[in-house]
């Protein structure tokens, strides 16, 4: 499956990379994969979508009306899906009805079909009834299934209730504001899940190779939030006796908080390594003040990151002073040109307008029209391979637009039988 043409043809932007006299023109790391999904949401669809980037071929299976997610917000002004468009990219779709039996044949056929890199299957139904591992194996026995849950045991739960159970709300706000929870808007285990998955998923094929056995991979959302809790040290410093307290926009256990400028304008600033410390005071104008600060303390802030949060009440209103002196627009450039790790705060609209790393000038982004008929920036794989071309995001599908392609393809269907079941209303063609 890996498509190469004459190195006469251009690549975008002379992006592509000669490989023996040849410029690939698709992405081969995967590409020998099959994959279908079965999913609604962030965690499962993210986590084919990954796969999808690297090569391998992406399977929706579509209820006739679009899944749960297929008019999640945020839309376009005529009601379709960015959020759909956005973890969709570069699949393809299958039209099924799923409720009535012989659609539900016709998708466990595509999950348990044969063919080089298939019988891999990603979703986040429950563990029960027609996709059930146990009813999918009984057809295909070395199929490996990727089921993305809430909890364990079976039980239903979402980021947004997960985030609660492991405290970060807690954690999250001004100093002052007592015990009222803030919720934060990022999906992390959603998008963690969907990282791990698709790694674990990997694994899993790479066991198949090697031993011929499938298996079901669970993986709920709220281990992967116990697991990076744990990873993080906050378990243990639970265990410890201690319970953390909120710092408002303090970075825990090093220096960073959010500085006004003379104009009131926001920037974060952070001097988490000893480069950046001295990078930081050095531009400021503040070795001195600093260097007596550090000998009255009997310490030095250049050697310990934690002694610059112990002490920040001291360290803070020296940097808010050197920062309020100056406006934005003269003080960015001399935190660049001096190496300062820092940051101005922005909305996403003007990130747009401003930053040129969210623009066609990173290879990151291409524009690209969607079925949404909006066209705008599309991130496509954030890797760079080395070896290997960065290629163009794909658009995501229409509803259905692939149900006749690979109906035939994969299943062997002809034109009679994919007319009758449009006619039964089992199947939507485009």
């Amino acid at each position: 499956m890996l498509q190469i043409e004459s190195c006469a043809t251009t690549a975008r932007g002379g992006a592509a990379r000669e490989l023996g006299g040849f410029v690939v023109t698709s992405f081969p790391v995967l590409a020998d994969l099959r994959v279908v999904e079965a999913a609604s949401f962030v965690a499962a669809p993210s986590c084919a979508m990954h796969l999808g980037q690297l090569g391998a071929e992406v399977i929706r299976l579509d209820p006739l009306e679009g899944g749960p997610d297929f008019k999640r917000w945020p839309q376009s002004s005529r009601g379709d899906s960015f959020f759909w468009e956005g973890l969709n990219k570069g699949k393809k779709s299958v039209a099924l009805d799923l409720r009535q039996p012989e659609g539900r044949e016709l998708a466990i056929r595509l999950i348990t079909a044969d063919g080089e890199g298939s019988g891999l299957f990603v979703t986040n139904y429950p563990a029960k009834g027609f996709l059930a591992h146990e009813r999918l194996t009984s057809v295909r026995a070395d199929l490996i299934t990727l089921r993305i849950m809430g909890h364990a045991d079976g039980r239903s739960a979402v980021d947004y209730t997960i985030n609660p159970r492991v405290g970060l709300p807690m954690l999250t706000g001004p100093e002052d504001m007592g015990e009222e929870p803030v919720n934060h808007v990022l999906p992390a285990w959603d998008l963690l899940a969907g990282m791990h998955g698709a790694f674990a998923l990997l694994a899993a094929e790479r066991h198949r190779r090697h031993s011929g056995v499938g298996q079901e991979l669970r993986l709920p959302l709220a281990d992967v939030a116990w697991a990076t809790v744990g990873n993080l040290g906050q378990i243990a410093e639970a265990s410890e006796g201690f319970e953390r307290p909120r710092y408002g926009n303090a970075l825990y256990g090093a220096f960073g908080r959010d500085f006004q400028t003379a104009d009131g304008r926001r920037i974060m600033i952070v001097g988490l390594t000893a480069g950046q410390w001295k990078a930081l005071i050095n531009v400021l104008g503040l070795a001195g003040r600093i260097a007596v600060l550090e000998q009255e303390l009997a310490l030095s802030f250049a050697t310990d990151e934690g002694l610059r949060f112990r002490h920040r009440e001291r360290l803070f209103p020296l940097v808010a002073e050197a920062v309020g002196r100056m406006t934005a627009h003269e003080l960015e450039p001399v935190l660049e040109a001096g190496g300062v790790c820092w940051a101005p705060y922005r909305s996403v609209a003007e990130a747009l307008a401003q930053d040129p790393e969210l623009s066609s000038s990173n290879p990151l982004f291409t524009e690209l029209d969607h079925p949404s008929g909006a066209r705008y920036l599309t991130p496509g794989l954030p890797t760079d391979f080395g070896a290997l071309p960065r290629l163009d995001p794909v658009r995501a599908p229409r509803l259905g637009e692939h149900t006749e392609e690979i109906l035939t393809s994969v299943l062997g269907l002809g034109s009679t039988e994919l007319s009758r079941l449009h006619d039964s209303h089992i199947i939507e063609l485009v």
